[in-house]
């Protein structure tokens, strides 16, 4: 498979392109595309590319790749995603998918059946422990789940957010809420099923940033679990954690920005004190999180030409969450799947009523 690279930046070198090269040979990159020619060129050396450009619709005409992944800001995602669709190109993009929901239904009107089409990078979900876990909620091996939690605590100086689209909603969407948690939370939604109802929280406690800095949730499940979750970039022992109660064994994930089946603990409940991790269900084969095993699994897809995960309505579930997070965070009431709809504010934008609330002053600043 012919790969483009667009955005040179750090997510690029240090999470992408190895990905590729563990393909065993199935994907080679042969195109980079940055706004910064030179940048775009550095790269591009640097890899052994064999092309550097800095227009996007021109590298699209003349490399023609299979695939396109696309590692720039958040607030460039729709432009990117749209014209590599537009020009027959499946696309892999990185998180968060889009801005809004209303722009990911926007891009999502740009595939076509059969493909091409954008899939989001939600790497968590590959890894073979949380993919026998989602067997196991399928199947109630371990009993109907009851309680969770989801906690992204992470830490991000001051300088961190010097970088100018970070920590703004117009070019970053949202908080650690948006653009750190969005990981876990996809995890979670995506082993647990349907949310029902989230209540949430938020603060901005420490960070000089237009979004929040920490925010917390409790979230109910169509299968009537209940679970917290905390977003957190004030949190000097980092980690990521999430942990499932079952009535027959409680399943827990320690780790920080990637997994494998060593990071995962399987406790029987009492009356199964003597089962083993195995007799639990904890997988025998150790395939880690990882952009790499994504790309797998995406690749094999547009092989058949058949929907990717993490696409479509699957991708959309945990922007969908975040909007209605927000939403609760902002007014103090709670949300459903429901209320997130196209004559919401939240769906337009995770800010919701301060962006509508601009939107409004500026139609009377212009009298339009």
């Amino acid at each position: 498979m012919r790969v483009a690279i667009v955005g040179a930046g750090n997510i690029a070198g240090g999470c992408h392109m190895p990905a590729v090269h563990a393909q065993n040979g199935e994907a080679t990159v042969i195109a980079v595309v940055d706004v910064d020619q030179e940048r775009a060129k550095a790269f591009a050396a640097q890899w052994d590319i064999p092309a550097a450009h800095d227009d996007l619709r021109q590298m699209l005409r003349e490399e023609r790749p299979d695939l396109v992944i696309v590692c720039t800001p958040p607030v460039a995602h729709r432009e990117a995603v749209t014209a590599c669709l537009d020009a027959g190109v499946w696309v892999w993009c990185e998180k968060p998918p889009t801005l809004s929901v209303a722009e990911y239904d926007v891009i999502g009107a740009h595939e076509r059946e059969g493909g091409p089409y954008v899939s989001y990078v939600l790497q968590h979900r590959f890894g073979s422990a949380a993919r026998a876990l989602r067997e196991h909620i399928r199947t109630g091996s371990l009993g109907a789940p009851l309680v969770g939690v989801c906690h992204t605590l992470w830490y991000r100086d001051d300088a961190y957010f010097d970088v100018p689209w970070r920590g703004k909603w117009e070019t970053e969407g949202g908080g650690p809420t948006m653009g750190h948690g969005i990981h876990q939370m996809d995890l979670m939604l995506a082993l647990m099923g349907e949310w029902t109802e989230v209540r949430a929280a938020m603060g901005r406690l420490a960070r000089k940033v237009e979004t929040e800095d920490v925010s917390m949730a409790m979230v109910r499940f169509a299968n009537g679990a209940m679970v917290s979750m905390v977003n957190s970039l004030l949190s000097p022992r980092e980690t990521s954690y999430l942990r499932f109660d079952f009535p027959e064994a409680t399943v827990e994930l320690s780790h920080l920005y990637g997994y494998d089946n060593s990071h995962w603990k399987w406790t029987p409940a009492p009356h199964r004190a003597e089962a083993t991790a195995g007799e639990l269900g904890a997988p025998l084969d150790d395939e880690a999180s990882s952009h790499a095993a994504q790309l797998r699994v995406l690749l094999r897809s547009l092989r058949t030409g058949q929907r990717p995960e993490a696409s479509g309505n699957d991708g959309r579930r945990v922007l969908a969450f975040i909007a209605a997070l927000y939403e609760s965070a902002m007014t103090g009431r709670p949300v459903t799947p429901d209320m997130i709809t196209q004559d919401n504010p939240f769906y337009h934008s995770m800010n919701g009523p301060l962006r509508a609330a601009q939107d409004n002053a500026d139609k009377e600043e212009t009298g339009v």
